[in-house]
C-alpha cells in the first residue's frame, strides 16, 4: 500500500467531475486500499478519489473510533434523502478550515462494493453527512462551495498564505 498526495483547495483538479467506474478489478481494489491508508494517516474519516487526483467515482469512509469499519463505495448515488441539519464540516483538501454546512439528515444510497456487487444502504447522522460530502467531491465540489463568496475568498487567501509559508 502507498500514501497518496491529497490535493488542496483551490487546486482546479478538485473541480473535476469523476467518471463512473466501468470495472471492479484488482487495480481498483488497490487504489481503494491506498486511499484508505491515506485517509487513516491524514487523519480523516472520508476520502474521494478526486482528492487524490484520480477522477473516478470511488469513495472510502470510516467514521468508527477504532478505524475498523471501512466502507468503500463505487459509483455511489443518493437515491433518497430526508430532513435537513446544519453541522460543522472540515475536509482533508481544505486543511485547518471548518464551517457550518446544511446537509440532509438521512440518505439512502446505491453503490457497488469491492466485489462489484450492487447494494443499497441507509445512513443518518455523521455517516450521512460524510457520504454527501464525499459525493460532492465526485461532482467537483468541496464543502466551501456551500459557503458565501466572502468566506470562500477568505479561505482561499488563508490557504494560499499557508502554502507560501511552507514552501
Amino acid at each position: 500500500m502507498a500514501l497518496l498526495k491529497i490535493l488542496h483547495f483551490p487546486d482546479p483538479r478538485l473541480q473535476t467531475v469523476a467518471k463512473p467506474v466501468s470495472a471492479v478489478d484488482d487495480a481498483l481494489r488497490q487504489l481503494a486500499a491506498d486511499m484508505a491508508e491515506t485517509m487513516y494517516a491524514a487523519p480523516g474519516i472520508g476520502l474521494a478519489a478526486t482528492q487524490v487526483d484520480r477522477h473516478i467515482r470511488l469513495v472510502v469512509i470510516d467514521i468508527s473510533e477504532e478505524k475498523d469499519q471501512l466502507l468503500t463505495l463505487i459509483n455511489p448515488e443518493i437515491v433518497s434523502q430526508a430532513g435537513a441539519k446544519e453541522g460543522e464540516e472540515g475536509c482533508l483538501s481544505v486543511p485547518g478550515i471548518y464551517d457550518k454546512v446544511t446537509r440532509a439528515e438521512q440518505v439512502r444510497i446505491r453503490a457497488l462494493d469491492l466485489n462489484g456487487q450492487s447494494f443499497e444502504r441507509e445512513a443518518e447522522g455523521l455517516l450521512a453527512v460524510c457520504i454527501q460530502h464525499e459525493i460532492d467531491h465526485l461532482e467537483g465540489r468541496v464543502f466551501v462551495d456551500h459557503l458565501s463568496r466572502l468566506k470562500q475568498g477568505r479561505i482561499r487567501k488563508k490557504l494560499q498564505k499557508l502554502d507560501r509559508e511552507t514552501m
